[in-house]
C-alpha cells in the first residue's frame, strides 16, 4: 500500500501556547508519528491548510477534493478537525477509485492522553480494508460518511 495523507489542521495538530493561554494549529504531526511507529508501508504527506475546521468553508473543501482527485494513490487519509469533518466527508462523495478516510482527534496529538494515535491507527486499517468510498474513523469505529454525526454533548461520533 502507498498511502497519501492530506493534512488540514484541526485539534490533532494543535499546540498550546502557555504565554497566550490558547491553542493554535501547528505543523502536521502525522508524518512524524508514523515514522516513530515504524509503519511498514510507503506514505506521503501533503498539507492542504492549517485551519480549525470551524473556520473552513466550501472553497477549502473544494481544495481538499481537488487534492484527492489529483493524487495518484488509491488510499487517502485526511487529518481534519472534528467539528467540520462530516461536512468535508460529504463534499468528497463520488470520487471514483479512491478509498478516503478522514480522522482527527478530540485532544491534540501533543497531549499524553490524546486519542490521535488510536484514531490514526483505526483510519489506516480502514483505508486498507474498505471498498472505494468515503469514511470517518473516530472513537474506535469506522463510519460511512453519509451516516455519521458528531454528538457534541457526548464528544464522540455516532452512526445515524
Amino acid at each position: 500500500m502507498k498511502l497519501h495523507i492530506i493534512t488540514t489542521g484541526g485539534t490533532i495538530d494543535k499546540i498550546y501556547f502557555d504565554a497566550k493561554s490558547d491553542y493554535q494549529v501547528g505543523d502536521p504531526v502525522i508524518g512524524e508519528l508514523l515514522q516513530r511507529m515504524g509503519v511498514g508501508f510507503a506514505f506521503s504527506v501533503e498539507s492542504a491548510m492549517r485551519k480549525d475546521s470551524l473556520d473552513m468553508d466550501d472553497a477549502d473543501r473544494a481544495r481538499i477534493r481537488t487534492l484527492v482527485e489529483g493524487c495518484s494513490e488509491e488510499c487517502v487519509l485526511i487529518t481534519h478537525g472534528t467539528d467540520g469533518m462530516v461536512a468535508t466527508a460529504k463534499a468528497l462523495a463520488n470520487i471514483p477509485g479512491k478509498r478516503i478516510v478522514l480522522t482527527g482527534a478530540l485532544q491534540p496529538a501533543a497531549f499524553a492522553e490524546s486519542d490521535a494515535v488510536f484514531n490514526i491507527g483505526c483510519a489506516i486499517g480502514a483505508v486498507q480494508s474498505k471498498p472505494a468510498g468515503v469514511y470517518i474513523a473516530m472513537n474506535g469505529q469506522v463510519f460511512d460518511a453519509d451516516r455519521v454525526v458528531k454528538n457534541v454533548a457526548a464528544n464522540r461520533f455516532e452512526a445515524v
